[in-house]
């Protein structure tokens, strides 16, 4: 990974409202959420989530495929798991066991990444 596509996935996270999004979808999982119902439930309007799912897409933190009328956002556990690695990848000036936990548990996450095929198109 690239130290700016770290900077830009860090900076997207670096913001209550978006990493409430961002935690919301980690929890629903591969299968992600509608766009209406995060707004719902994050009591968060739909114009402010709209922004801030476009910046969670940008920085490839979030994947959105449509499902009939509804944009489905997912967490892409992918570029999570590469985040992880990166930020722990040199761990600790040549003592890499400090850091082999956390190392194993990004290379090993338990959840999929969500289909990427299917993603909606920017305008």
């Amino acid at each position: 990974m690239e130290l700016s596509d770290a900077t830009q996935r860090l900076s997207a996270l670096a913001q209550d409202s978006r990493l409430e999004v961002f935690r919301l979808l980690v929890k629903v999982g591969p299968g992600g959420m509608a766009a209406g119902e995060i707004a719902r439930t994050l009591r968060v309007p739909p114009n402010t989530l709209s922004a801030q799912l476009l910046l969670l897409s940008n920085a490839k933190l979030v994947a959105a495929r449509r499902a009939g009328r509804s944009i489905i956002y997912a967490v892409n556990f992918e570029s999570i798991r590469d985040l992880l690695v990166f930020l722990t990848d040199d761990c600790c000036g040549g003592n890499p066991q400090v850091c082999a936990p956390l190392t194993d548990i990004a290379r090993n996450a338990c959840c999929e990444p969500p289909d990427q095929k299917a993603t909606v198109p920017r305008r």
